[in-house]
Formats: C-alpha cells, sequence, structure tokens
C-alpha cells in the first residue's frame, strides 16, 4: 500500500505520524511510504533518517495526502479539507465530539476516518490514547508549575513547599490515566494532592497506588464546592469516550478560587471540564479569567514532540501494519481496531460520536 505522512499543521504541534523506524518497519513489508519533506524535523528526525528507512521524501503536503493511508498525529484543518476524498483511509487523533465543522467535512468527503482515541480493547482500555494520556497528565503538573510562578501571572506558589511553608495545593478532577500521572509528579514535586471521581472502585485502585499520599474524594457537587476553591492548581482530567467531557466546575466556582491559581483542563479537546476554559495554543497558551490564568493547549504532547512521537508510533504501528497489509478488511479482522471507525462512506459510524450528532446520523 502506499502510505502518505504529511507535516503537521497545527500551531507548533511537532509530532509527526510515522518515526524513520516506523517506516523501516513498513518498507519491510513491500509498502512505499511518502513523507512530506520536513515532517519530522521538530520531533529530531531528518529527511535522510526518512531516506535511509526506505521512505520518499516528497516536496509538499498534496505528495503525502494523495496515498491511499493517511497517519497523521492530530485532526486534519480547514486548509487540509481539501485534500480528503472518497476511498481514503485517515488514521490520526479526530475527537469529533468537539468539532462539528470538521465531521460534517469527512461526511462530505467519503473519506474513511479511524480515530486512535476510539480504538478500544474488550478491558475498555484505549491502547492509542493511553501514552499520550500518560505524557499529557505528567504534562499538567510541570506546565502548572510553571505558570504559579508570579512572572508567569500565578500566585507565586512553590508546589512542593519548603519546610515551615505548606506545600500548595493540587486538585484533579478525575482519576484515570491522566489524573493519576497528574498525581504522580505532583506528589513527586511534594505538593498536597487530591483526587475526585465517579467511580469508587478506581478510587479504592488509586489507593493501593498512592495510599496516604493523595486524598480520594466521590466527585459530587458537594464535594467539588468544598476542595475546588482551595486548590492552587486545578487539573481537569475528565474522559467519556468520543463523547463532550461533562461541565464539572462552573463559572461561579472558579470565581471562589484564589486569584493567580491555576488551571489546565487536559480535556479541553474534549470541550473542557471546566465552564472558563477555551482551546489555547503553544504559542499563546494561557489567558486570565475571573483572576485565574488558564491553560487549555489541546495538544499538550505537542511540547516533548521526540519523546511524543515514538511513544505514540509504540502504539499505533501495529495497527498501521494492518491497515497496510489488508486494508478496509482489517476493520473487520481486528475488532479493537474496528472500534476506531468513526466515518465511512458519508456516515457516521461510531455510536458515541451519532450520539453527539443525531442530525447528521444518515
Amino acid at each position: 500500500m502506499e502510505i502518505g505522512v504529511p507535516r503537521e499543521t497545527k500551531d507548533q504541534e511537532f509530532r509527526v505520524g510515522l518515526s524513520p523506524n516506523s517506516v523501516r518497519a513498513l518498507a519491510d513489508q513491500g509498502h512505499a511510504v511518502f513523507v512530506e519533506t520536513t515532517a519530522g524535523v521538530g520531533a529530531g528526525f531528518t529527511d535522510a533518517d526518512y531516506t535511509e528507512a526506505g521512505a520518499t521524501v516528497v516536496p509538499g503536503a498534496q505528495a503525502a495526502w494523495e496515498q491511499d493511508l493517511v497517519v497523521k498525529v492530530k485532526e486534519p484543518l480547514p486548509p487540509e479539507y481539501g485534500f480528503l476524498r472518497k476511498g481514503q483511509m485517515v488514521f490520526t487523533y479526530l475527537h469529533l465530539a468537539a468539532d462539528r465543522d470538521l465531521t460534517e467535512c469527512l461526511l462530505d468527503s467519503g473519506v474513511t476516518a479511524i480515530a486512535y482515541e476510539t480504538v478500544e480493547l474488550p478491558d475498555r482500555r484505549l491502547p492509542l490514547l493511553m501514552p499520550m494520556s500518560i505524557i499529557a497528565g505528567r504534562l499538567a503538573v510541570q506546565f502548572g508549575a510553571r505558570y504559579l510562578e508570579r512572572q508567569q501571572g500565578g500566585r507565586g506558589v512553590l508546589l512542593g513547599g519548603i519546610p515551615g511553608v505548606k506545600p500548595g495545593h493540587v486538585v484533579i478532577l478525575g482519576g484515570g490515566v491522566v489524573g493519576t500521572e497528574a498525581a504522580r509528579m505532583a506528589i513527586g514535586l511534594g505538593a498536597q494532592v487530591t483526587i475526585l471521581d465517579v467511580s469508587v472502585e478506581r478510587l479504592a485502585y488509586l489507593e493501593t497506588l498512592f495510599g496516604s499520599r493523595v486524598q480520594l474524594l466521590y466527585s459530587n457537587t458537594a464535594q467539588l464546592e468544598a476542595v475546588v476553591p482551595d486548590a492552587d492548581l486545578l487539573v481537569g482530567a475528565v474522559l467519556i469516550l468520543a463523547r463532550k467531557a461533562p461541565t464539572l466546575v462552573t463559572r461561579s466556582l472558579v470565581q471562589q478560587m484564589r486569584p493567580g491559581s491555576v488551571i489546565v483542563d487536559v480535556a479541553v479537546d474534549q470541550g473542557g471540564c471546566i465552564e472558563t476554559v477555551r482551546p489555547t495554543s503553544h504559542s499563546h497558551p494561557t489567558y486570565t479569567d475571573e483572576g485565574i490564568v488558564h491553560y487549555g493547549v489541546p495538544n499538550m504532547p505537542g511540547a516533548v514532540p521526540w519523546t511524543a512521537t515514538q511513544a505514540l508510533n509504540n502504539s499505533t504501528l501495529p495497527y498501521v501494519l494492518q491497515l497496510a497489509n489488508f486494508g478496509l478488511a482489517a476493520l473487520d479482522k481486528d475488532p479493537v481496531l474496528a472500534k476506531g471507525l468513526n466515518v465511512q462512506n458519508h456516515h457516521l459510524i461510531h455510536p458515541a460520536v451519532q450520539s453527539v450528532f443525531p442530525d447528521l446520523v444518515r
């Protein structure tokens, strides 16, 4: 099969769909890979690296997009919509619940769109979302600690404190992969940590990980009203598969936080779970609303592209190989990969996305 790897166009998105090692694995099985020039430079991979791995480096996006299978990292942006065509497969993160325009474009084009984030194992784990969730969770605290610095607009709080001065308080909404990794980082810095989740089973599991180092609370309105105002760093880590994140923290509750506190909402790519959060970019990552510093970059792992590209490829390559070897038949052969199918032949396929856009179901 002929596979295209275009350069990412999202603001300061330096990850790349296939690493040179992945290209070599595909080339060894007889597939032709066309990589747009400089697509991997931001992640530390030169055009020469791709050539040596067996790829053909092409001069522009058109040549990468005209292939039968296109492998990306982030969703197609409006300047790329014209490249989409019937009979083509696109394998990437989509997060359609937060993007009606893209959903409509995919439907109109007739493309087969397979989303990393909805590839699902029988035990409900999301193998292609997990590595980026780990990175995003860790970065949430890393960035949060930075923006708490006074020069960045924050309160001037050191999350770990020092002897004689209490540490900062990190409140995490959601105890899944993102929340767990955020907690690891916050504990490592010496912060006071609280995690809220609606699953008692998950809270019990987190107790086996963290013991008494973390306060574990069942998430409800009363608990949110009790702990959110005391947060120096509030991390949104809520995920509902292929659906818009619920709004857990209202504007009125944000108003009760101390001025200069920081909010990092990792759920922003699914609409966000905090009312005052809106998408930002790596170029302009923060804004202040109600006196609180908000960080809403939807592609956080793009900040560490060398690590993130390799972590992502470790997980995506087996599925890319299936699509390359068997084409659309791979979806019939592997029910896990089939869960990733969001749009095909002008139809919205994934049930969760259908529930978000019932008027687009044909």
